[in-house]
């Protein structure tokens, strides 16, 4: 299974893409989109949209994991996130790809073991779970993070599902 996760935020959201083989993880591919702080939100989504539409055409992903929203300092910066999970979101379903979302704490506790680990902890783990030589750009070790997240976490989503597709 090929899993692309994704760390939504409007001037950089990263992505990553494992493959899951047994019980093993296999690193992809990891990097980040940028955008320009000086262009309107709109053009801004636009380009987070774009960018993860080359992704997912690039590399086939069959699912896409996306980080929820945490709690932001201000309702204005947690609205503009909200917005770049929006394109996340519609990127990956625009595409025919079952989305997942995964809040920080399943991700940490998913990866490290612990919900409340550190940044510099989680970054450490997804290098020694991928194998990578270092640690990849931040934004871009959080998707991965959160691709690790539904590797070890779908055996238990497809437990709780019905027919429908909603959690029991």
């Amino acid at each position: 299974m090929k899993i692309l996760g994704i760390d939504p935020g409007t001037r950089i959201t990263g992505y990553g893409l494992i493959e899951q083989r047994g019980n093993r993880l296999i690193h992809i591919d990891n990097g980040a989109l940028f955008t320009k702080t000086e262009q309107s939100l709109a053009v801004r989504l636009q380009t987070i949209y774009e960018g993860l539409c080359r992704i997912i055409r690039e590399h086939s992903p069959d699912v896409v994991a996306v980080e929820e929203i945490f709690v932001a300092q201000n309702a204005r910066s947690a609205l503009k996130l909200g917005h770049a999970r929006g394109a996340a979101l519609l990127a990956g379903v625009n595409h025919g790809i079952e989305v997942f979302e995964y809040s920080a704490l399943q991700v940490k506790s998913a990866v490290v073991g612990y919900g409340k680990a550190s940044k510099g902890q989680v970054q450490q783990m997804v290098k020694v779970l991928l194998n990578l030589p270092e640690i990849a750009q931040e934004d871009a070790s959080d998707a991965l993070a959160v691709a690790v997240c539904h590797a070890h976490s779908h055996h238990q989503n497809n437990l709780l599902r019905n027919g429908t597709g909603q959690f029991r």
